[in-house]
């Protein structure tokens, strides 16, 4: 949301209290402090440019959405089963929050000094607050053309929806408080509210999210990356649309597992519908639809070039998979397609694949810092699972379970020969796991013995990270310090750049932007949705019509290019004849193609099978292994943190905090807390 102009903007900042983050009704709302040290509340709706420094301050309230692990505002990646870390924490001194929620210590009196970053309702109702006053104001400069008028408010509608998004999808339902100015001064009973349900959220929010999306740019200058366009407001909606139509919200046995006794108290509302709805699929399949009928995204490529490996041979199960790109998986590279998205290689400001990100430099000094070997001056504890490993699939687009009948995936042996491909040194002896592997895994997932270039060092690079016991970089090694080492045996390597570089000679990192959305996650939700349609429905969105029903060529069309691009195979008939297994290979593929992008926390939930995959045990290779023999077995790691992880239906969202309960009689604690 912030970009380097934003930031030059933004002394601009009114601090307000907001319902339920206040501690005596009598203070409720304090809209009388200066918005900066020059002017007052009047000068901020004095002229255009103080009321648009007035809309940014608003933004620059929201975290860094890059900001996921280490003192995350979101449960992230390390609430999940595709992340962990070795420092398990806990107290005031532990900044992995994610962790404290998967470990079951958040409770609705646990946030001050020990995760306060988890505490964000307050923040976002200040950005609300802001943002309704704002909206009262839009009059009020004189200077103010009726163009700079639009688009303060679609801006500020935008903002403000998307606070409620963050609320929605953490939180679960908000108090829904309109265009209203809350008045200070007030007897309680005037603050006291009671939540929407989720149904009137959601739509609520979607809505706004439309009204900013006609006062929005279609795109905006280089210089303005990180601010939202008409197609962020689209995407959004397709995000939120596609979570409204998936079983945990969607009347079934789902959705009465986990929410069928929550009701609001002062009406006896259910929070969530119990009362299944097809035509949501068909709205989240038409909001999809949208997106790519804007013709202004597609996924990113790079051409192929002598690096590049050859696609293998003897693919049947897909008679597209040899044609050209985006038809099938010929002349791009695929290591480079993938990996330059993340890594800065790619120039996040003009990539049409990212339809909404920022810059932050966050993936550096946190997410690089936390995945690099200690030799090389990192942490090497921001674990990927052996789960995640398993996920990817052989370059062939078999599954390693289908690749062991003929010995093309081993967990015995070790290669014989190194490999370079797409830039990417391959040493030989590597273990045989990882061998023959999608280029995604190669791309995402630092290994035992793979090489980390940090090219920009002319005097440390070209490393080999051993993780052995008591080896460098290993458990009780000679740089790594307990728990700098990878305690599964893995490392997030998604944002690592080969010139990347800690310590060493002239080291530095290249810039790198965050991406909110991309492209590849719209054309995996309208295949989801489209799957999932059990009859045909005509949708309204905006002034267009859409009548969507199950059609396999679109779905095919859709996953398959997120398949290509990844130099796999797409869909087989056979799959695409079985509503089932196309969802079993959309899972798969959200899992892989968004690793440590903080979707998976949200999908396994909305999917419903939160409590399966979490319950499986976290598995990943033995770090008290000094051997080749006896480090590469699959364990579960001896650390309280894997052996006390906890699965219950209230980690669905965080809780609201007590105290705010406390403050509003009318106001129900999400289930379970």
């Amino acid at each position: 949301m912030t970009t380097s102009i934003i930031k030059r903007i933004i002394g601009a900042a009114l601090i307000i209290q907001l319902l339920a983050v206040v501690s005596s009704c009598k203070d409720y709302l304090n809209i009388d402090e200066y918005f900066d040290d020059e002017f007052n509340i009047d000068s901020a709706f004095s002229n255009a440019r103080n009321i648009e420094a007035y809309m940014w301050g608003a933004a620059e309230m929201f975290p860094d959405e890059s900001q996921t692990v280490r003192l995350g505002f979101t449960p992230g990646p390390m609430a999940t089963d595709e992340g962990f870390n070795g420092l398990t924490g806990g107290g005031s001194n532990n900044v992995y929050y994610g962790m404290d929620f998967a470990t079951g210590r958040i409770t609705s009196d646990f946030f001050g000094d020990s995760s306060p970053n988890l505490n964000q309702w307050g923040r976002y109702y200040k950005i609300i607050r802001k943002c309704n006053t704002i909206l009262q104001n839009l009059d009020t400069p004189r200077d103010l053309s009726t163009e700079a008028r639009l688009r303060v408010e679609g801006y500020t509608r935008f903002i403000r929806a998307y606070a409620y998004y963050n609320i929605l999808v953490d939180y679960g339902p908000p108090i829904l408080l309109g265009d209203e100015v809350v008045n200070t001064n007030e007897p309680i009973e005037y603050y006291d509210r009671t939540r929407a349900t989720y149904d009137e959220a959601m739509n609520y929010t979607c809505e706004e999210f439309e009204k900013a999306a006609k006062l929005l740019p279609p795109e905006v200058s280089l210089l303005d990356f990180g601010r939202p366009t008409q197609g962020a407001a689209y995407a959004l909606i397709a995000r939120l649309r596609l979570i409204h139509a998936s079983p945990l919200f969607n009347g079934g046995p789902v959705a009465s597992s986990y929410f069928g006794n929550w009701k609001r108290k002062t009406d006896d509302q259910y929070y969530v519908s119990q009362q299944y709805d097809d035509s949501r699929w068909a709205v989240a399949a038409a909001a999809a639809r949208r997106v790519m009928d804007l013709g202004r995204y597609r996924l990113y490529t790079v051409p192929k070039d002598d690096s590049t490996p050859e696609l293998p041979d003897g693919v049947t199960s897909d008679p597209s998979f040899y044609s050209e790109y985006p038809n099938g998986a010929t002349g791009i590279d695929h290591f480079k397609s993938y990996s330059d998205i993340f890594t800065g290689e790619a120039v996040a400001a003009i990539n049409t694949e990212l339809i909404w990100g920022r810059n932050t430099n966050y993936l550096n000094t946190t997410i690089n810092q936390g995945a690099f070997p200690p030799s090389l001056g990192g942490w090497g504890r921001f674990c990927v699972t052996q789960k995640v490993v398993d996920a990817y699939l052989m370059d062939d687009g078999r599954t390693k379970e289908q690749a062991a009948s003929d010995g093309y995936y081993s967990e015995t042996g070790f290669t014989s020969e190194p490999r370079n491909f797409s830039g990417y040194p391959l040493n030989s002896g590597v273990y045989n796991m990882y061998a023959n592997r999608e280029m995604r895994f190669y791309a995402s997932v630092g290994f035992n013995e793979a090489v980390w270039q940090a090219l920009s060092s002319t005097s440390i690079n070209n490393y080999t990270a051993k993780y052995y016991y008591q080896d460098a970089d290993g458990r009780g090694g000679v740089n790594a310090s307990s728990p700098n080492y990878p305690i599964t045996g893995y490392v997030i390597k998604k944002y690592n750049h080969p010139m990347d570089g800690i310590s060493g000679t002239g080291s530095r990192f290249v810039n790198k932007a965050y991406s909110i959305i991309r492209y590849a996650e719209i054309l995996l939700s309208y295949a989801e949705a489209l799957n999932n349609l059990q009859g045909s429905h005509t949708v309204t969105l905006g002034e267009k019509q859409y009548t969507m029903s199950r059609n396999t060529e679109e779905i095919k069309s859709a996953f398959n290019q997120v398949r290509y691009r990844a130099g796999l195979p797409g869909l087989s008939s056979a799959q695409l004849g079985n509503t089932a297994e196309i969802q079993k290979q959309i899972e798969r593929e959200r899992m892989v193609e968004f690793l440590w992008e903080n979707r998976r926390f949200y999908d396994v939930r909305r999917w419903g099978i939160y409590e399966q995959t979490e319950r499986e045990p976290i598995r990943g290779m033995n770090p008290d292994g000094a051997t080749k023999e006896s480090y590469y077995q699959r364990v579960i790691p001896g650390s309280s943190s894997f052996l006390t992880r906890t699965v219950d239906k209230k980690l669905i969202w965080v809780p609201i905090p007590r105290a705010e309960l406390r403050r509003l009689p009318s106001l129900d604690q999400n289930p379970g807390y």
